[in-house]
């Protein structure tokens, strides 16, 4: 729950992704943390009970708001991004939705990079709409641009510094001055740098979001989302939040800034939105999720060296025409990756085979749909951050909702490979795309 509060700060980044929010269980002394696989909770009395519905006691009454396992997750991944508190939930996907129907109103607005996941860039531009919600989508690779699309009803910016597909790196710092200047958060989605290898409260983003489902998990078998607040957003300047400054009707008139303070973002979203959508984390995910953390430290590490071996034999590649990976020397990223990401920019990162020019021709959407065809090792599949490597062509998958235009903008053009290098030899990995890549020419 928010108001155990420490998070173990005090201790290093690997301590805390095995201990941070986990105590040996009270009544048998297991170690690991229980999977609580059930629903409701009995009340010590019904004051007790009447003190959890109005919030004014912190506890579990109901798996759809609250559940021990998953307070475990929320806990451990707040403090691995150094923030105040953390609500989850079934997805990514559900994260985001709890996060913006806990700023937004209908008529509201936010700005966007149109460098991200495709299914954020459906979400955002398409289903968001019909509830009255408008996002506007910009070239994040210059920031200013977030500037100039802010209108007296923006709200939030958001961004992925690490960006999915492309391994564009976003000025952060940047776009922070931007938001202080307009009085609203900025929120970064961080699934795929991880809070290993990037931690964006750090740097003065006001919410992180993350599909644990990734490299948190790590292991391609839980889904699951979480949102971070960093608790140092002021809520009550310029009137522009009303959900935290406002008395909410559905606990008798309570607001949700004044009573919780630096978690009241996290509580609103929990007891507002969880409640009423209802988008809950199971148990048993959590318990995986939790679990997987436990060795982000050292998959991260390896994820990141395999990454940098392969975009190097790639870039090297008679029939690659280019690669885009922040750790290269050719990158334009290089110097954003070195200063955000002092690890490792990620393991997850597109290139192009030769026959297609950058920005696509039916050629090289036909080149990447060959070679996705051709790998033996590599899974193609709509995932990243597994233990096993991938490979996609978003063109014809994650992002072929979009038109040609929007995929080359969003880094996802007809002629994109995307791969999310795992934690196989490299040399095999090598050897796979070789092969491949040999037949694709042929």
């Amino acid at each position: 729950m928010a108001d155990r509060g420490k998070h173990q700060t005090g201790f290093g980044f690997e301590t805390r992704a095995i201990h941070a929010g986990a105590r040996p269980e009270p009544v048998t002394g297991a170690r690991n943390t229980p999977i609580y696989q059930t629903t409701s909770y009995v009340f010590e009395d019904v004051e007790h009970a009447a003190d959890l519905f109005n919030l004014s006691r912190f506890g579990f009454l109901y798996s759809r708001i609250t559940n021990p396992t998953v307070s475990v997750l929320e806990e451990r991944v707040a403090s691995l991004e150094n923030g105040r508190a953390a609500v989850a939930a079934a997805s990514g996907h559900a994260a985001q939705f709890l996060t913006f129907f806990t700023l937004l109103e209908a008529g509201d607005e936010f700005v966007a990079s149109r460098n991200l996941y495709g299914g954020s860039m459906t979400q955002f531009g398409l289903s968001f709409k019909k509830l009255g919600w408008n996002c506007h989508f910009v070239d994040a690779t210059d920031p200013e641009n977030f500037r100039r699309a802010i209108t007296p009803n923006t709200k939030a910016l958001f961004l992925e510094v690490l960006a999915n597909p492309g391994g564009l790196v976003i000025d952060l710092q940047a776009v922070v001055e931007i938001g202080r200047d307009a009085g609203i958060p900025v929120i970064v989605d961080n699934t795929m740098a991880s809070p290993y290898l990037h931690q964006p409260l750090d740097w003065g983003a006001d919410i992180a979001i993350h599909s644990t489902t990734k490299y948190l998990s790590g292991h391609g078998t839980s889904m699951g989302g979480v949102v971070v607040e960093s608790g140092k957003f002021d809520w009550t300047k310029g009137g522009k939040f009303p959900s935290m400054t406002e008395p909410e009707p559905a606990y008798h008139g309570l607001t949700f800034h004044e009573t919780f303070g630096d978690f009241g973002f996290t509580t609103k979203a929990r007891a507002v939105a969880l409640r009423d959508f209802g988008p809950a984390l199971s148990p048993m995910n959590a318990f995986l999720t939790i679990t997987g953390i436990e060795t982000l430290h050292l998959r991260m590490e390896r994820h990141v060296a395999n990454a940098q071996t392969v975009a190097e034999f790639l870039e090297s590649h008679k029939n690659v025409a280019w690669v885009s990976y922040a750790g290269l020397k050719s990158s334009p990223y290089r110097e954003l990756a070195q200063k955000y990401l002092p690890k490792g920019p990620g393991a997850v990162f597109t290139f192009g085979v030769k026959g297609g020019t950058r920005g696509g021709t039916r050629g090289g959407y036909e080149a990447g749909v060959k070679l996705v065809e051709t790998v033996e090792l590599f899974s193609h599949l709509a995932n990243v951050g597994d233990t096993r490597s991938l490979i996609i062509h978003p063109a014809s998958t994650t992002h072929r909702q979009l038109n040609e235009e929007q995929q080359i903008g969003a880094g996802a053009g007809p002629d994109v490979i995307r791969l999310s290098v795992g934690l196989e030899s490299v040399d095999d990995l090598i050897r796979d795309l070789d092969q491949a890549l040999g037949q694709v020419k042929s």
